[in-house]
């Protein structure tokens, strides 16, 4: 039946050829597609070129008109040279770029470069992404490469296939232009920041002062797993097992930084600072309550020892003395959590279950580390 009224539709079409009247030239073309059109429908198969030899053989015709009045337009933004153009790129925002990128092919490359988004991140992600966030999102991309690899391919009936490439014709020209044919590479810097600002991807990171300021954990930072959140500008954390509460949420940007060494909050920092240490110099050092709870680092600075005065440089003997002494200045005189003693040449982890357990230590040796310290310090002292 559908064959019979394929061909009654050839007839007509032919029929209308052999008449007097001057026929349209999309009714003269499809007066000559007919008769592929019939045999496609009988053998099951249609070269695409012969569709495309038959409707695009004529140019669009264009206008004096408007042909002068593009001329009187002068240069655009395409026509600028590559300098220029990518001059202008790098001033715009990140939202901007992705809007700009939606406009045309060119744009749209020139919009991805790599060198565009690396500055981006760099501004505003460069101080807080360290190697274990890089680690992180290289193990993100091969996530979703094995997931990309691992979906079946979807089996398409015989209609589908049949019918594929004429119902892909049939589409509307503004469907097809507005659909990006090239998908955005998963490992691009694009790709990073949009997975950043976006929320999705939990990376590792440290938090100052964690749990908005809990007096149990003042002037220390604990590894965790943040994300961000663009609405409010602030992020999400969830902290290892074992803690006070497993997520916090509206933390500041400068409660936050990257980890400053590779140690895993449950493995001891090798200390390589130890022998060098004086008095006055600025530290952190790893501290946990029990061997259960992972590691957070704790600021302090190294103090004088009890024998000795500290009135003089020359007298003192503290740098010389196997033990060095750790003040936090946050907690009040008299506190037990004031001051703690460790061995510099034989120290590992010293400790009980009572005080809790000290680990590695590590000099803070940039100012801008020790100021950061400065600014989330308590309004008063913790007991």
């Amino acid at each position: 039946m559908f064959y019979l009224l394929i061909s009654f539709l050839s007839f007509i079409l032919l029929s209308k050829s052999f008449s007097y009247k001057r026929l349209p030239p999309w009714e003269a073309k499809m007066s000559l597609f007919s008769p592929f059109l019939l045999t496609w429908f009988h053998k099951g198969s249609l070269s695409l070129s012969f569709f495309q030899l038959f409707t695009l053989s004529d140019p669009p015709l264009k206008s004096t008109k408007l042909e002068s009045s593009d001329e009187k337009k002068g240069t655009s933004l395409l026509d600028l040279p590559n300098l220029a153009l990518e001059s202008i790129l790098d001033r715009l925002s990140p939202s901007d770029l992705c809007k700009m990128a939606n406009v045309c092919t060119h744009l749209r490359n020139a919009c991805e470069d790599e060198y565009l988004w690396e500055k981006r991140m760099n501004q505003k992600w460069g101080n807080l992404i360290g190697n274990s966030a890089c680690k992180q999102w290289h193990l993100h991309i091969a996530h979703k490469r094995r997931s990309k690899l691992s979906t079946p391919s979807q089996n398409r009936g015989l209609l589908s296939s049949c019918f594929g490439g004429l119902s892909k014709f049939m589409r509307p020209t503004s469907e097809i232009k507005g659909k990006i044919k090239r998908s955005l590479p998963i490992d691009s810097k694009k790709a990073w920041y949009q997975s950043l600002e976006s929320g999705k991807l939990w990376f590792p990171a440290q938090v100052f002062n964690r749990e908005s300021g809990h007096a149990g954990f003042m002037l220390s930072c604990y590894d965790a797993q943040i994300s961000y959140d663009s609405q409010t500008d602030m992020f999400k954390a969830r902290y290892p097992p074992h803690g006070r509460r497993a997520i916090e949420e509206n933390i500041a940007w400068n409660r936050v930084r990257a980890p400053p060494v590779d140690t895993p909050p449950h493995v001891l920092h090798v200390s390589d600072c130890l022998a060098d240490l004086k008095p006055g110099d600025h530290v952190e050092i790893q501290w946990r309550k029990s061997k259960e709870f992972s590691y957070g680092w704790w600021y302090g600075v190294v103090g004088h020892l009890e024998a000795c005065d500290g009135s003089g440089a020359n007298e003192c003997g503290c740098c010389s003395n196997e033990m060095v002494m750790f003040e936090f200045s946050q907690y009040s005189v008299g506190s037990r959590w004031r001051k703690t003693m460790i061995d510099r040449k034989r120290h590992k982890e010293a400790g009980n279950e009572g005080d809790g357990y000290y680990g590695g230590v590590r000099k803070v040796y940039k100012e801008e580390e020790i100021r950061r310290w400065k600014c989330v310090w308590p309004n008063r002292c913790v007991e």
